[in-house]
C-alpha cells in the first residue's frame, strides 16, 4: 500500500524540482534498477536527491539510516500487524487460489499476499505436478524490493515467486512475463479509497496484464458515508466564522474575502473515533459508489444521493469509509468504518492501526441547516484519484484569484481565541521594550505579519514567507486595507536568510525578528524541525541589531511517559503472518519489541492514537536558547511516574516562551490538538508503578537522556533504569 505513495509522492517532487536537478536526476535514475529520494534538511529547508543502487545494501552508515527511516515513516509495519486485515486477505485468497494458475501482485510491498497465493496453490488438491501455477509480485518501489526478495527467501519461496520491480503500467506480456494473469490480488488503497491510483492500475491491468473475466481479490469495494454535526471539524475549515468572536484586530479573512485563506477541497483522512463524542449523527450511513476489482472501472463517475435527515442539526462535515467485499461470494468483508458503525463479532474486530483512517469532508462556512425527516440531496464525484461532493453549502462556495490553502490544524489555530489572545499579548510586551524600525517575520506566519503591521505604525516589516512567497505578497496586498497598513511598510523578501544583507534591510538594522514558529508544508515534521527558525536567527547575526528583540525567545522540549498500547501493538515487531516469517522486515521499519532494535522517533496526534493515558508528569528536559547561535544541546532529567500502569513510550513537544517574561507561552503537547508530537516508543513495554509504592517488580522512575544535533536537526533519545 505505503510504496506507491512513496513513488508518488517522490515523483511530484522530482516534477516540481529546477531544470538542472530535474536533468540530473533523471540520468542518475535511467536505469531500472535505480530509485530516487529526496533528503530534506529540516533546519535548512535544503534538499539533495539520493540515488539508491539494486547493489547497494546501504554500507554506508549515513545511506542506511536514510533509508530505515523512509521506510519506518511509512505504513508498511503498521499494515503488517492489522491481524484482522490479514486474516481476511489469507481467506478469501485461499477461496480464489484453487489450482496452478497465474496470480499477479500489483504493489507487493513484503511480497504477503505473493506467498499466501504460492501456498494456496501448493496446497490445492490438484492431480500432477504444480507446473502451471506462478506468482508475478510487481512492486515499484526498490528499497521495498530489496526488503521483500529477503522475506521471500527466508520463507522459501523463491522459486514460486517472480518478482518485477516495476510499476504495473510498465509491466509488458511477452516481455516482463509470459502470460496475461488469471488471478488479480492488490491492496492499492488508502483511506479515501482511490488516492493510489486504483482506478489507473485496474484500468490497465485489465486492459494489458489480466485475461479476460478474472478473478481478484477483493472483489469490491463500497465506500459509505454520514452526515454529523461537529464544532471541532467546524474549527478545522471555518476561519472566517471563529475569526468573527476575536476581538484583536486583525483580519486574516476580512469581510467579502471569507475564503482568501481556506483549507483544500478535499477529504481529510482522521481517527473520527476520537472524536465521536463530540458528533451528532445527522443521517443513517449512506452507500456512495462500488468499485469492482474484477472488471475494467470506469475514469470518473457521478452518483446523485438522497440522504433523509434523522434529526435536526447542522451538518458540519461528511465522514467517509469503505468496505472491502474479498470474495465473489460474499462472505469475508474488511471494513474501515467507524466504531459507532463497526457490526463486527468480537472475534473479527478490527483493532486501531493507522494505515486506514475514515475521512472528512468539509462543509464550507457554517455547515448546511437540517430539520428533521428532510431530504438532503448530495452529488458524490470521483475521479481517477479523489472522491469529492456537493451539498446545498458547497454550491455558494467559490476561492477568488488571491488564495492561501493550509492545513485544518493550522486554519484552526488561526481562528482560536486564546492562542490568538496569547499572541496579541506577546507581540505588545515587545513592543513595549523597543518599537522597531524593522521587524522580520522569518518563518511562513502570516497572522504576525498582520499583527506587527497592524500594532507598530511606524515599523517596516519584512517577511520570509519561505514556503508561501509569492502567493504571501499577493494576500498581504489583499489584505492589507483592512488590517490598517498600507504596502509601502510591508514587503516578502525574495532572498534566503542565510544571503541576506544590509543592502536587502535598506541599511537598517533589524529591531525585531519574530516567528510563531510555522514553515508552510511542514506542519506533519517532528516538533523540533521547526528550530530551523533557529538556524535562521543564527543566520542573521549580520543584520540584526544588538539589542534586537527574538520572539520566540526559547524553546523548551519537554517529555511525558504515556501509556499507549494501541500504537505500541500497531509498530510491534513482526514475527509470523499467516504462517510467513517476516522477522527479518523489523529492523529495516523501525519496529518496537523485544526481537528489534532502537525504534526511530515518529510524528503523531497522539489524541488520536487509540488508548491513551499520562503516566508522568510533563517534565522539561532541555533549554534551546533563541539569544544564542544555534548550537549542541544536551538534556537529562529523571521520569518519575505519577500514575501505575504499562509505559509503552515516551511524547516529546515543545513549548515555545515568546517573551522574555516567560508570561506567554504556547505549549504543543499532547493535550493539544493542533500540533502533532514525537513519539519514542520503547523496546519492551515498562510495567510501572506510582513513585513511593514500593513493589520491587516495578519501575518506579527512569531516567531520560536527550542531545540536539544542529548539524541535522535531530534528537537523539536515551533511557535508563534509574
Amino acid at each position: 500500500m505505503a510504496s506507491s505513495l512513496v513513488s508518488k509522492y517522490f515523483t511530484s517532487l522530482l516534477l516540481s524540482a529546477g531544470p538542472h536537478l530535474r536533468t540530473a536526476a533523471a540520468r542518475a535514475a535511467m536505469s531500472s534498477q535505480r530509485v530516487l529520494q529526496l533528503k530534506l534538511d529540516p533546519l535548512t529547508g535544503n534538499s539533495e536527491w539520493v540515488v539508491i543502487d539494486e547493489e547497494d545494501d546501504g554500507d554506508g552508515a549515513a545511506t542506511q539510516d536514510f533509508q530505515k527511516l523512509l521506510l519506518a515513516t511509512t505504513s508498511y509495519l503498521d499494515m503488517l500487524n492489522d491481524s484482522y486485515r490479514n486474516r481476511c486477505f489469507r481467506e478469501a485468497i485461499d477461496k480464489a487460489v484453487t489450482k496452478p494458475c497465474h496470480v499477479l501482485d500489483i504493489g507487493a510491498g513484503t511480497g504477503l499476499l505473493s506467498m499466501m497465493a504460492a501456498r494456496a496453490m501448493t496446497l490445492s488438491d490438484m492431480p500432477g505436478p504444480n507446473s502451471k501455477g506462478m506468482v508475478t509480485a510487481c512492486e515499484s518501489y526498490l528499497p521495498m524490493v530489496k526488503l521483500m526478495r529477503k522475506v521471500v527467501h527466508i520463507n522459501g519461496m523463491g522459486r514460486k515467486i517472480s518478482i518485477i520491480n516495476k510499476r504495473s503500467d510498465e509491466v509488458r506480456v511477452g516481455v516482463d512475463i509470459d502470460s496475461r494473469a488469471d488471478v488479480l490480488v492488490s491492496e492499492i488503497l488508502d483511506s479515501e479509497l482511490l488516492g493510489e491510483g486504483l482506478i489507473p492500475t485496474l484500468q490497465h491491468a485489465h486492459d494489458m496484464l489480466l485475461v479476460e473475466n478474472p478473478l481478484s481479490v477483493p472483489y469490491k469495494a463500497t465506500v459509505f458515508g454520514q452526515l454529523v454535526e461537529c464544532k471541532y471539524l467546524q474549527k478545522l475549515h471555518n476561519l472566517y466564522g471563529y475569526e468573527n468572536e476575536t476581538s484583536d484586530g486583525i483580519h486574516l479573512v476580512p469581510a467579502g474575502l471569507d475564503t482568501i485563506v481556506s483549507v483544500k477541497r478535499q477529504q481529510y483522512p482522521m481517527h473520527c473515533d476520537a472524536i465521536a463524542k463530540e458528533m451528532k449523527l445527522l443521517s443513517e450511513p449512506f452507500r456512495v459508489f462500488e468499485f469492482d476489482f474484477w472488471r475494467r472501472p470506469e475514469s470518473c463517475r457521478e452518483a446523485a444521493v438522497c440522504v433523509k435527515a434523522n434529526c435536526d442539526g447542522q451538518a458540519h462535515a461528511l465522514v467517509s469509509w469503505w468496505e472491502l467485499q474479498l470474495d465473489c461470494e460474499g462472505s469475508i468483508f474488511y471494513t474501515t468504518a467507524p466504531g459507532w458503525v463497526s457490526s463486527q463479532d468480537k472475534s473479527n474486530a478490527r483493532s486501531w492501526c493507522d494505515h486506514w483512517k475514515q475521512c472528512v469532508w468539509f462543509i464550507p462556512g457554517r455547515g448546511l441547516p437540517l430539520s428533521m425527516d428532510k431530504d438532503v440531496p448530495i452529488l458524490a464525484i470521483h475521479s481517477e484519484t479523489t472522491i469529492s461532493y456537493q451539498l446545498e453549502a458547497d454550491c455558494k462556495y467559490t476561492v477568488g484569484d488571491v488564495h492561501i490553502t493550509l492545513s485544518p490544524e493550522r486554519m484552526a489555530i488561526y481562528g482560536d481565541c486564546e492562542w490568538r489572545r496569547s499572541m496579541l499579548k506577546a507581540m505588545q510586551n515587545a513592543l513595549q521594550r523597543r518599537v522597531p524600525s524593522l521587524c522580520i517575520v522569518a518563518d511562513d506566519s502570516i497572522f504576525l505579519a498582520l499583527l506587527v503591521a497592524h500594532l507598530s505604525q511606524e515599523s517596516h516589516v519584512m517577511a520570509f514567507f519561505p514556503g508561501l512567497r509569492d502567493e504571501g505578497t499577493s494576500y498581504l496586498q489583499a489584505v492589507a486595507g483592512a488590517n490598517g497598513f498600507t504596502m509601502d511598510r510591508v514587503e516578502v523578501l525574495k532572498k534566503r536568510s542565510l544571503n541576506l544583507t544590509m543592502h536587502e534591510t535598506h541599511d537598517k538594522e533589524v529591531d525585531l525578528l519574530i516567528a510563531e514558529p510555522f514553515y508552510f508544508g511542514n506542519e506533519g515534521m517532528l516538533p523540533w524541525q521547526n528550530l530551523r527558525f533557529w538556524k535562521e536567527k543564527s543566520q542573521l547575526n549580520s543584520v540584526l541589531s544588538k539589542d534586537a528583540v527574538v520572539m520566540p525567545c526559547k524553546g523548551i522540549l519537554k517529555v511525558c511517559a504515556m501509556s499507549l498500547p494501541d500504537l505500541w501493538n500497531s509498530r510491534r515487531s513482526l514475527d509470523k503472518i499467516e504462517g510467513f516469517d517476516h522477522s527479518v522486515v523489523n529492523t529495516t521499519l523501525g519496529a518496537c519489541g523485544d526481537a528489534a532494535e532502537d525504534s526511530p522517533c515518529l510524528p503523531f496526534f497522539v489524541w488520536q492514537c487509540g488508548e491513551v493515558k499520562e503516566l508522568s508528569k510533563a517534565l522539561r528536559v532541555m533549554e534551546f536558547d533563541f539569544s544564542r547561535d544555534i548550537h549542541p544541546c544536551y538534556g537529562k532529567t529523571k521520569v518519575e511516574f505519577s500514575e501505575a500502569g504499562t509505559c509503552h513510550g515516551f511524547v516529546f513537544w515543545i513549548d515555545w516562551v515568546m517573551d522574555a517574561e516567560d508570561s506567554v507561552v504556547i505549549s504543543t503537547g499532547p493535550g493539544e490538538r493542533y500540533w502533532k508530537q514525537g513519539v519514542k516508543l520503547l523496546p519492551k513495554p515498562e510495567v510501572v508503578e506510582k513513585r513511593g509504592s514500593g513493589s520491587p517488580d516495578r519501575t518506579s522512575s527512569l531516567v531520560m537522556e536527550v542531545s540536539f544535533d544542529p548539524s541535522n536537526g535531530q534528537l537523539s533519545i536515551k533511557h535508563t533504569s534509574s
